[in-house]
Parts: C-alpha cells; sequence; structure tokens
C-alpha cells in the first residue's frame, strides 16, 4: 500500500481507539471531568503523564532541532528533562497532599486571595494558549503532508478530534485516552530509530548506535565525526559544537527546567492518583517513559541529519526520491536554483545555499529518507499526531477548568450547579480549540520555539509562588500577586518585543544581555522571586491557619483539604 493509505489506516485505527476511550469514560461529575474522580492506577497515571508531557515538541520539533543546531540543540533535553525531575521531587507531592483541582486553586487557598487566584488563572489560560497552539501547528504539519491537505485543512481536522474526546470525557477520557496515546506514540518513534540504527550502524539500540561507527555503505568511521566533517565540508558549524554562548545555554536549559516546574497540565496530572504516595509512584513510571523517547532523539537527530545531506546534496533536482517532492507540496521544503545548473546546493553560506529544510519535518521525514518501509513512514505520522493531540488535550483541560471551577465556581458564580459547571467547561474548551486553531495556522515560530516560550512564562509566573508557598510559611498573598505580575508581566514583554515588534533585533547582539527570548523566563523568575521576597518583607505575615497549613503540607500524610 502507498504511505498515504497506510497513513489513512493508522489514524482511522488510533483515532477509532481514542474516540471509543472517550465514549467508555465520559466524564459524569466535576470530580470525573477535572481529576478522573482521584482512582487513576499509579502506572496508567504514569503513561498519561509521559503521553501529556510528551507534545508535539517532543516527538516532532525536538530531534528536528537537534540535527540542525548539533549540541546547542541538547538544552531542550536537559531543561526539559531536568524539569521533570524537579517537578516529581519538589512540587507534586505536596501538591497532591494539598488536595486541590488546579494550580489556580492552590494559589488562590495558599495565598488566602481571590486577586491571586484570577492571576494564576490568567497565567494559566495564556500559558496553555501558547503551548497548545505548538500542537496544533504539529498537527497540522502532519495532516499536511501524510493526508497530502493544506496546513489549514489538517489543523481543522486536529482540532475537531481533540475537541471531541476532550469534551465527552474530560480528564477521566483525556487519561485512558493518552495512556493509548503514550503506547503509540513510543512505538512510532522507537521502531523507525531502531531500523536506521540498524541500517546505518549495524547496532540495533539507537543509543548504542548513536556512538558506534557507521557501516561501509555509509561511508565508515564514527557517526558523529562523520557528521562533524560533513558539516564543516559544507561550511555548516561543526556538529558536536555550540554556537551560542555558554550563558544563553545556561538561561534557556533553566527556564525549561523551571518551567516544567510551573506547568499546569503537567501538575494537575497528580491530582488524578488515589493518594500521596500514587503521586510518586506514577512521577517514577513517568520518568521512565520520557527517558526512552528522549535517550533516543540525539540519535535519531544525528542519522536524519546525515542521511539528509547524503540524500539531497548536489544531486541532480531531477533526480531527487519522490518523499522530496512530496514534501516539498507542503512548502516546507524549499529548492531555489540560484546558480542555475539544476543541481541542489546545500551548503552553509546562505548566499549560495539553494535549499532550505523546515526542522519540524526532520523525525516525519526521517523514515522516508532512509528508504523505510511505507508502513513505517505512516507509523510515524499516527505516533506524531498523538503526541501532538494528548497534550493538546490536557491543556484544553487546564483552560476549561481555570474557566470553569477557579473563574465562575470559586470566583463570580459561587452558585451554580455542578451541570451548568461542566458546561462552562467545555464551552471554554470549545473557544480555546478555535483560537489554538487560528494561531496553529498563523505560527510565530518552530513547534519547539512556540513551547519554549509557554516554558518560560510558566518558569516566570508559577514556579516561584508554587515553592514559596510549599516552603516558605512567611509568603503572604502581597509577595505572590506582586511576583506573579513582575516575573509573568517582563517575560511576556519581552517575547513580544523581539518576536513581534522588532524581530529585526531577535539576534545575539540586540538581545538584552545576550539572553534570547527562550531564555527570559529564568530572568523573569528571578525578577518574581525578587519581588516576592521584597514585598513580603514589608506587608502583613500570612494568618496563623495559613502558616500551618504550610507547616503540615511536608509531613506524613494524605490529602490536607478534598
Amino acid at each position: 500500500m502507498s504511505v498515504q493509505m497506510w497513513t489513512f489506516f493508522f489514524i482511522f485505527l488510533t483515532f477509532g481507539l481514542y474516540i471509543g476511550i472517550a465514549i467508555w469514560s465520559r466524564a459524569g461529575s466535576t470530580s470525573d471531568f477535572y481529576v478522573a474522580g482521584s482512582g487513576v492506577p499509579p502506572l496508567a497515571n504514569g503513561m498519561a503523564t509521559a503521553a501529556d508531557w510528551m507534545s508535539a515538541a517532543s516527538f516532532i520539533s525536538m530531534a528536528g532541532l537537534i540535527s540542525f543546531l548539533g549540541r546547542d540543540g541538547t538544552f531542550y533535553l536537559m531543561g526539559w528533562t531536568g524539569g521533570y525531575v524537579l517537578l516529581a521531587l519538589l512540587l507534586a507531592p505536596y501538591l497532591r497532599k494539598f488536595g486541590k483541582f488546579t494550580v489556580p486553586d492552590f494559589i488562590g487557598d495558599r495565598y488566602y486571595s481571590k486577586f491571586a487566584r484570577l492571576i494564576a488563572v490568567f497565567c494559566a489560560i495564556t500559558i496553555s494558549f501558547v503551548y497548545v497552539c505548538g500542537q496544533m501547528q504539529g498537527a497540522g504539519i502532519v495532516f499536511s503532508r501524510f493526508l497530502e491537505v493544506d496546513i489549514t485543512t489538517g489543523v481543522v481536522i486536529g482540532m475537531a478530534i481533540v475537541f471531541f474526546y476532550a469534551v465527552m470525557g474530560g480528564m477521566k477520557g483525556i487519561t485512558y485516552t493518552q495512556v493509548a496515546q503514550y503506547c503509540v506514540l513510543i512505538f512510532a518513534f522507537m521502531v523507525p530509530a531502531i531500523f536506521i540504527s540498524i541500517l546505518m550502524t549495524g547496532v540495533a539500540i539507537p543509543q548504542v548506535g548513536f556512538g558506534a561507527e557507521l557501516t561501509e555503505s555509509f561511508g565508515g568511521g564514527y557517526l558523529l565525526d562523520r557528521l562533524d566533517g560533513m558539516s564543516e565540508e559544507l561550511g555548516f558549524a561543526t556538529y558536536t559544537e555550540g554556537q551560542r554562548s555558554t550563558q544563553d545555554v545556561f538561561f534557556i536549559t533553566a527556564a525549561l527546567m523551571f518551567g516544567t516546574a510551573g506547568l499546569p497540565h503537567v501538575i494537575i496530572r497528580f491530582f488524578t492518583v488515589p493518594n500521596v504516595r500514587d503521586a510518586r509512584r506514577s512521577a517514577g513510571y513517568a520518568l521512565i517513559f520520557i527517558a526512552i523517547l528522549y535517550t533516543t532523539a540525539p540519535a535519531v537527530a544525528a542519522f536524519a541529519k546525515t542521511n539528509l545531506i547524503n540524500t539531497v546534496n548536489n544531486v541532480e533536482y531531477s533526480e531527487v526520491p519522490e518523499w522530496f517532492t512530496k514534501w516539498e507540496a507542503t512548502n516546507l521544503i524549499r529548492f531555489d536554483d540560484k546558480n542555475g545548473d539544476g543541481r541542489i546546493q546545500y551548503v552553509g553560506d546562505p548566499e549560495t545555499n539553494e535549499l532550505d529544510v523546515n526542522r519540524d519535518i526532520m523525525v516525519l521525514a526521517n523514515p522516508e529518507i532512509a528508504g523505510l518501509p511505507n508502513w513505517v513512514v505512516a507509523l510515524v505520522a499516527a505516533g506524531a499526531l498523538a503526541a501532538a493531540l494528548s497534550t493538546a488535550a490536557g491543556l484544553l483541560l487546564v483552560i476549561s477548568t481555570a474557566v470553569a471551577h477557579d473563574l465562575m465556581k470559586r470566583s463570580f458564580l459561587p452558585s451554580i450547579t455542578e451541570r451548568q459547571e461542566l458546561l462552562y467547561a467545555r464551552i471554554a474548551i470549545f473557544v480555546a480549540v478555535l483560537i489554538a486553531g487560528y494561531v496553529g495556522i498563523n505560527p510565530p515560530a518552530y513547534v519547539a520555539q512556540v513551547v519554549a516560550y509557554a516554558f518560560g512564562l510558566a518558569a516566570a509566573s508559577f514556579f516561584p509562588a508554587i515553592v514559596l508557598g510549599i516552603f516558605q510559611k512567611r509568603m503572604n498573598k502581597h509577595g505572590a500577586i506582586a511576583g506573579m505580575l513582575s516575573g509573568f508581566l517582563f517575560t511576556a514583554g519581552y517575547i513580544v518585543y523581539f518576536k513581534t515588534l522588532n524581530p529585526s533585533l531577535d539576534n545575539a547582539e540586540g538581545w538584552w544581555l545576550g539572553i534570547s527570548p527562550e531564555g527570559i523566563g529564568t530572568l523573569g523568575t528571578i525578577v518574581n522571586l525578587a519581588a516576592s521576597y521584597a514585598v513580603s518583607r514589608f506587608t502583613p505575615e500570612p494568618p496563623v491557619e495559613v502558616q500551618e497549613i504550610v507547616q503540615n503540607i511536608r509531613l506524613p500524610g494524605e490529602a490536607l483539604t478534598k
């Protein structure tokens, strides 16, 4: 069968499974809709957390960025993985013991302030919107290539699917759907990685093949040495040497770490298990499941870049393989014959380079470039959609709970019934899908870069408020409010300035202190902490009962509130 027919088959099979699970696990109460009734087993929650965590940025874009950035791209690996460890060990068990549905719920009760809750709602919605736009963009890329439709149509298809099972099942449906999606995405990521590792190095384990010698048909020598040599020969930066300043790499890595620990859609997953002990266990399982993909991504990046150079550089355009023309139709690969010789010149000099490759296609195109069977190519497409839609569903749920539970029920309309609250939650998902779809059709950057902005905003707003709320009894509502506002506004203003108002200055020379928009969240976190600490020292202490909660939250035992 053709790639397109295999793609239809896998999409029909997997989407049918997701929708079936959503119908089977339809949410009938707010507890089911928000936290799956707090009855998800740790193993299942670990798989769902991993699927929620590994978005289109992890599956599609991360390895693609590493393949072009080389060593510099590893800040995504270090930041996201380290951040998950930080979340699992430092925050998740204590938040689970606090016993609230959402991050704004925690902020509002811990800081005994409706205004603090409203700020947290605003931050959660904004962060989730930025993040979910990246997922819609990723879904659009997959549909565009493999169903041979335009990206706008692809985004609309993704919007319709994720809206259906998010609205139907809430957190209960999303959780069990994400278990299935994790199985699909990890299988889809690992199968081609193993095949290509065997083809190129003779080693079946990609993580080992990454440091192994290439077979004679690929020129021999160690993979990274070979890639360094080809990169230098073509005028690109050496693959294993970084081009960004160490300072910027540090700031980006830290922003991704702190942002991970403050992401509301990941934190909420730890409220779906029965108790604190199971929250810790599910965090451990999730880390194992995440590590499988994250330790494979650098190998996939190196394989893909090596194959791309070997396949298309200095090749007659009339003789390019079919996959090239298919991707060219999506406008995500562009060939401009500047010297008119009919051959593709892929070189580091922008004045003479004739090939422009979108980073987000590298993982998707990798099996085709390597000549793997059509069913493997289609399987990767299904896995990419599973990654994009699983995270999109989790983010949409954060938006819906922020609107229905924190904004309506806990702030403006406390007398609404449970049925009305669910209706508001589903309306919020509908509006969120429409806005996310629009931005997904008109993306500001590559998927992983869009997601990095969401992490920066989470780092600068939620992370200090949550950490200080757990570990600092003296932190009061005045400090938390000042910190969240200052950190969020500083970070958002910096990103908007360089990405929208003055994109011509978006380079190392134009950045303030040499810090890129992807890394400014670290400085925003420092601004938040400084403002929080300073203001709290000149304002009244929190009430005694709040300080007792902070004291008790770190003691062994079950949830303080239900």
